[in-house]
């Protein structure tokens, strides 16, 4: 994770430590040479943890405690000096081109955003991070089986148990309560059980076991062992280990590009048959589970003939995708799929005034998408590898789907 970015992350620590010392220390406070030598070892106790952090082999350290307790230093510590000196360089160039005055006020504008800064992102870690949002959506169709109508479906997606360690285990346990009292006809779950490691699901099975039992699941990106650097064969039995625990443990149905028919009984329950069965369209629906099907540097295991093998065009398909990239990409031109369930995304784990960071990467990012009938719903998740939320909330999405006459 840090291995990416590390060269900026060192630039942004270094420069405005020097960008300060300069235009404070040197210029205006006569400070001695161990007073600037105690500014600069927070400074340099920041690159080295970098470094070290960017020299694990793996994505991220088996314990999660080192890159929080980093990402806590970043957000009080570096996060307010870079946004201090952008602010007092901006306000420099301001009064020395344009006001042509004394005072820079971009000093004064830098140290508020830096305070509204800071207050914020210990909000995201502590109290956004536990919010929990139920968001409720009705779609109509047409060519919806009459038994289906008013069939409820919750998706959920992104749960990164690995996240849920000490005291955010009870995070975990509200989100299941939300997600128990639905009362749904099937669960979907759209990939990134795991962290890393399939370890993590046995250690939360005893949280989510009962309430997503009997779940409909695919897998995401960071499902596939592709965070963890080890040798071919011990990717593939850890992959393989969650695959056992999804379908062993927790008893979910895993969805590997393949698909099941759905029956909705009279009485209100639900069967499903193999695509070999003698259906028909009028009385059921298909749901389809496609490996993650990313864009580079993400996984791309997608095999949507094998997936689709067997569908007719007069079948109402509900998609399990992981990555909602993959919508416009392949399942849209290549499909007939009415619906597309996808995660991925966190819905970017924040939103400032409607902007979310994950609008610059990809268009579909968060929230539901039409066209020509057919819908995507990007969910924000029930999770992340890092423990921040602020204005995106995590979410269930129950979506109740209607016949239209």
């Amino acid at each position: 994770m840090i291995q990416r970015i590390v060269i900026q992350l060192i630039l942004v620590i270094v420069l405005s430590d020097l960008y300060i010392d300069i235009h404070y220390f040197r210029r205006h406070y006569h400070i001695t040479w161990w007073q600037r030598l105690l500014w600069w070892l927070p400074c340099i106790g920041m690159v080295v943890y970098t470094c070290a952090l960017a020299s694990i082999r793996n994505f991220a350290p088996a314990d999660l405690t080192w890159l929080n307790i980093y990402l806590v230093l970043v957000g009080l510590f570096v996060g307010p000096k870079a946004i201090f000196t952008v602010s007092s360089s901006v306000g420099w160039v301001v009064r020395k081109f344009i006001t042509r005055t004394h005072r820079n006020w971009g000093h004064y504008v830098g140290l508020a955003l830096g305070l509204v800064a800071v207050c914020l992102y210990v909000y995201g870690l502590t109290i956004g991070v536990g919010q929990i949002r139920v968001k409720r959506i009705d779609l109509s169709f047409a060519d919806l089986p009459p038994s289906f109508d008013g069939f409820r479906l919750v998706h959920v997606s992104d749960v990164h148990l690995g996240t849920f360690d000490g005291w955010r285990k009870r995070i975990l346990k509200a989100e299941m309560d939300s997600l128990y009292v639905q009362h749904p006809d099937i669960i979907c779950f759209t990939g990134d059980l795991q962290n890393m490691r399939p370890e993590e699901v046995l250690k939360l099975k005893s949280v989510i076991d009962t309430t997503m039992r009997g779940a409909f699941s695919v897998l995401g990106n960071h499902d596939y062992a592709e965070y963890v650097k080890d040798d071919a064969a011990a990717k593939v039995a850890m992959e393989r280990r969650l695959a056992s625990y999804e379908r062993d443990s927790l008893h979910w149905t895993l969805l590997d590009n393949e698909h099941v028919a759905l029956y909705r009984q009279p009485s209100g329950g639900m069967t499903t048959a193999p695509r070999q069965d003698t259906r028909t369209p009028a009385d059921s629906i298909i749901l389809c589970g496609v490996a993650n099907d990313g864009r580079p540097p993400f996984p791309q295991k997608a095999d949507m003939r094998k997936a689709m093998s067997g569908i007719s065009e007069n079948d109402f398909v509900i998609m399990l995708q992981h990555d909602p990239t993959a919508w416009r990409r392949n399942i849209l031109p290549k499909t007939h799929v009415q619906l597309t369930l996808s995660g991925h995304t966190h819905g970017g784990q924040m939103q400032v005034f409607g902007w979310r960071p994950t609008q610059l990467t990809q268009r579909e990012d968060f929230g539901l998408f039409e066209h020509a009938g057919r819908y995507l719903y990007v969910t924000a998740g029930l999770g992340g590898l890092v423990p921040f939320r602020l204005n995106m909330p995590n979410e269930i999405a129950v979506i109740t789907l209607h016949r239209r006459q």
